[in-house]
C-alpha cells in the first residue's frame, strides 16, 4: 500500500472519529492504543510483529465500534481491508 493511500485511509478515519460525538472509556483505550500501533507500523513498516499487532487490535475495535459507533467501525473495515490487501 502506498503511503498516499494509507494517509487518505487515516484521513477518512479521522473524519470519522471528529463526526463521533461520544466514545465511552473502552472506545477511547482502543482508539489510543490502535493509534500507537499505526505510529509504530509506520516508524518500522518491515517489522511482522507490528503488523500483526495492528491487524489483532483494528479487529477488536472493528467489532467494538459495530455495536457503538457505526460511522467509525466502516472506516476502520475499509482501513483494514486495505491494509490486508496490501499484505500487512
Amino acid at each position: 500500500m502506498t503511503d498516499k493511500k494509507l494517509a487518505q485511509l487515516l484521513e477518512e478515519l479521522h473524519a470519522a472519529l471528529d463526526a463521533t460525538e461520544a466514545v465511552d472509556e473502552k472506545g477511547r483505550e482502543l482508539l489510543r492504543a490502535l493509534n500507537e500501533d499505526i505510529k509504530e507500523l509506520l516508524e518500522r513498516s518491515e517489522d511482522a510483529g507490528a503488523a500483526d499487532l495492528l491487524l489483532g487490535r483494528m479487529q477488536e475495535a472493528t467489532s467494538y465500534f459495530e455495536r457503538t459507533h457505526p460511522e467509525m467501525a466502516s472506516a476502520l473495515s475499509k482501513l483494514l481491508t486495505a491494509l490486508s490487501n496490501a499484505g500487512i
